[in-house]
This record gives structure tokens, sequence and C-alpha cells, in this order.
């Protein structure tokens, strides 16, 4: 989208972009090729139009409209009709011009040059995945360590010492456009916008394109653009930025929350503590053990079983917390197992010898602790406890604590798993994204990089505490 400069220009000129007319009038003329009727409506301003009827391309800076290049190739059928009107970031535009280009006759896109009386010219551009609303600068971006800024945003390489030639041409422009025209061409993105630098022989010009959301473009012109394009476009934001970001800041709250909550109300202060002694012959017996106070108002208790040196044979604990004065109960059950022995493959064991059972949302009171057991041996030639005998002590300790460890290691990680799943949901995205680029992916630091504003952006870790909202 080169523009004709005024004076000679050098090969660092940047274009000028073409003018805003404070109002245009339309122009009638007859096609010197197949004579057909032609409106010239930015009259003034195009230099060129192309035929609609035989594509012949016309000189219309001429008065006398002169013939440039006839084509035998018929006029192709647009998606948006040359003429056709639509509303765009609430400006009203016309259709006035359209080119296919591509890089040697690979990844084609196509550009449709839209006119306003007030407001000059605009592209919208597709690749057919997706629009942008192209505007040229008059002036050049400042350059940085990474690449180009314009005002205060940074954009990285995207695709560089690209050959863009035109494939076709149909309608009126504000240069001398002809098919074969080759300009150079580096791209550059952030979330939202891309960045182009086209040069030739004699000048340079910059477009800043803005992605369009697909229902912009089905109010303008009654597109219906793709709403999830793969891979991504250039300047696509990825869908999982934000959402990963107030994820992690939900998450990381949350988990401080529960650091803080353990270390205020963690760990636990033991209520008893007594030996129950316990008989391996299968049968079952009862003892009640206490008294055991409860002083928090709420809070979980956790009955430990520790059963010593036992071997081949286990221990089922049946636990009721009896409230004194309601005699409303509390249940748990406790497994105390360990066995032993060798085979083929050497020695083995499996089994706890200790067990915790915990009751969840006890009350403060005073309480007893009914424990139904028996003791079962796996086989009684090779049962031992402590050295031998049928018979030993199974150690009964009853803490209260309001957090336990695990519960905080759950609660982290039922936490952290959304957190995952967008994490990695958003690294698929940008490394598809990052894929078409021929300038290399730039890894975690590209996947998280961007710009907080208005516009849908990458991830910046860097502020993602910082007070500042999108």
């Amino acid at each position: 989208m080169l523009a004709e400069m005024a004076s000679e220009p050098g090969p660092d000129t940047v274009a000028a972009a073409p003018p805003a007319a404070a109002a245009a009038s339309t122009r009638a003329l007859s096609c010197p090729a197949c004579g057909g009727a032609i409106e010239v409506r930015a009259a003034g301003y195009t230099v060129t139009i192309v035929c609609r009827y035989c594509s012949s391309v016309i000189d219309v800076a001429n008065p006398e409209a002169r013939l440039i290049t006839k084509y035998e190739e018929a006029v192709q059928e647009l998606e948006i009709p040359l003429g056709a009107r639509g509303t765009l970031r609430g400006v009203e535009w016309e259709v006035i011009g359209y080119l296919r280009r591509s890089e040697h006759g690979s990844y084609g896109w196509e550009e449709y040059l839209l006119f306003n009386p007030y407001y000059g010219y605009r592209w919208v551009i597709t690749n057919g995945r997706g629009w942008s609303f192209g505007e040229m600068l008059t002036r050049a971006p400042d350059w940085g360590v990474g690449g180009p800024a314009l005002d205060g945003q940074s954009y990285n390489p995207f695709f560089s010492n690209g050959q863009a030639q035109v494939d076709y041409v149909l309608g009126e422009f504000y240069w001398r456009v002809k098919v074969g025209e080759e300009v150079a061409t580096d791209d550059y993105v952030r979330p939202g916008w891309m960045l182009s630098r086209e040069a030739n022989e004699s000048e340079i010009s910059w477009t800043l394109s803005a992605l369009l959301d697909p229902a912009e473009m089905e109010g303008a012109f009654g597109i219906i653009a793709p709403r999830d394009a793969w891979p991504p476009l250039p300047h696509q934001p990825s869908p999982y930025a934000r959402p990963l970001k107030a994820a992690a800041k939900i998450g990381a709250i949350a988990a401080l929350l529960l650091i803080v909550l353990a270390f205020a109300f963690g760990g636990s202060t033991l209520l008893y503590d007594n030996n129950l002694p316990v008989t391996f012959d299968g049968q079952t017996r009862t003892q009640t053990l206490g008294p055991i106070t409860v002083t928090r108002p709420w809070q979980m208790v956790a009955i430990r079983a520790d059963a010593g040196n036992i071997d081949n044979a286990w221990v089922d604990l049946d636990y009721t917390l009896v409230d004194r004065a309601t005699q409303e109960t509390y249940e748990s059950y406790g497994l105390a197992e360990h066995y032993s022995g060798s085979d083929s493959d050497g020695p083995w064991e499996e089994g706890s010898r200790d067990t915790t059972a915990k009751v969840a949302m006890v009350p403060a009171g005073t309480y007893d602790l009914v424990v139904e057991y028996s003791g079962n041996l796996w086989t009684s030639s090779s049962y031992s406890y402590g050295g031998g005998g049928y018979g030993g002590d199974v150690r009964i300790s009853v803490s209260q604590g309001l957090v336990f460890p695990s519960n905080v290691i759950i609660a982290l990680v039922l936490l952290l798993l959304p957190l995952l799943f967008l994490f990695l949901r958003h690294i698929r995205f940008e490394k598809a994204r990052q894929g078409e680029s021929d300038v290399g992916a730039t890894g975690l630091a590209g996947a998280f990089s961007g710009s907080d504003d208005d516009d849908d952006s990458g991830t910046d870790f860097s502020d993602m505490f910082s007070t500042a909202d999108d």
C-alpha cells in the first residue's frame, strides 16, 4: 500500500498517507477498452481505476482517461462488492478498490480499499481466517531493542524479508497500481495489532492494522467471519490470557490465605494419650477412654492408633466420640496392619502399623471415646508382637486442631488445577500462533508478553499483582 510522493523521495522516505478530503465529488467516464460506464467515487484523489467490466487499468489523473493496461481476465465476484457501504469504528466507509496479493503466489491475502470523504482511506484485510482494519501512518515508528515502537507500545517481529506482489486489482486507487507490482515487507505484532512495513526502491510506507471482531465485519458488511481461526492469526490475542491472569491472582490470594490459616490455626493440641490392651484372637471388645475435653468452639479431632511392632496381623478400630452433656455422637474408623514375608523375589512387607482417623466440626465439650476393636492374626505361625505372644498394647492419642497439613496440600492442589488447565491451553495457543512466524517462536517469554490495555492482550506476569487493572 504505497502512496505516490509529491517530491522526489529517497530510499528511507516514509510514504505520506493519502489525503483526507473535506469533501469529494464523483466523476463519470467511459472505459477506453470496452466503453463501459465507470463512476469515480473519490474524484480528485483517485489516480487509477480498474474497469469493473473488462478489468482494464485506466489512468484517471489525465482528463482523457487513457488506458494503462488491458486485461483479458474476467472480473471475479468479490466477498465485499465494490460500492458497498458499511460502518466501522463509528465511521461509514465505501469500498472503492480491491487487491489480491501473495508471496510470489503463496500465502495469499485480500485487501479492500475503503474511502470516506472526511476521513480519507482505510483498508480491510483478510487471509481467510480473520479481518483487520488498516490505516497508513504519516510517521515512522521509533525503534527499540526488540523491534519498532509506536505510541509507547512495542511490537515483536513476526514476518521478515517478505516480497509481496499484486496478483489481481479492481476498482480505484490513490497510486498507480498494477498486477505484478512488488514491495519488500516486514510485519511486527502485539496482541490485537499488526504493524506492517512496505518498501520499494523509492519509498517506505507503514500501516497499522487492528484486529476486527467477527461481529464488526458482520455488522458493517454482512460478512460471516470465522470466530475460532486455527492456527491463530499473527496478532490474535490468546483467549486464555485474561482468565489465566485472573486465575493466577485469585489462586495466589487463596493460597496465601490458606498458608496464613495453616500457621495461625494449624498444628494440634494433645487431649488424650493412653494404651489400649489388645488380644489377637479375633474377638471384638469395647473399651471407653476418657474423659477428653475439647476446648475450641469448633474443630477437627484426630484419633491416632499406634500398634508398635505388630507384624502379620491387624487391628480393626471403630471410634465413637460421645458428648457427656448431650449424648451426641461422632463416629470414625481406623485400621492398623503390617505384613511381611519372603518369596522368590526376596523379602517383602506392606501395610502401616499406625493409622489416624479424623472427625470434623466437633463442638467444645467433654467426651468419652468408645472404642470397639479386635486383634486379628494373618497366620498364627508367623505372628509376632514385640518379640512374641498373643497380646500387646495399641497406643491411642487424641488431638484437636483446625487445619491439618494434608488438608492444606489438597486445597492447594485443587486451586492449581484450573490454573494449570488455563496455562496449558494458553501455551498451546501461543505455540500455534508463533508457529506461523518466519522469525522463530519466542518461547515462554513470547507466550507471556503483551500489553495491558482495553484490548485483549497476552499475559504479562511481571505486573500480575499490580493494583492497576486492565
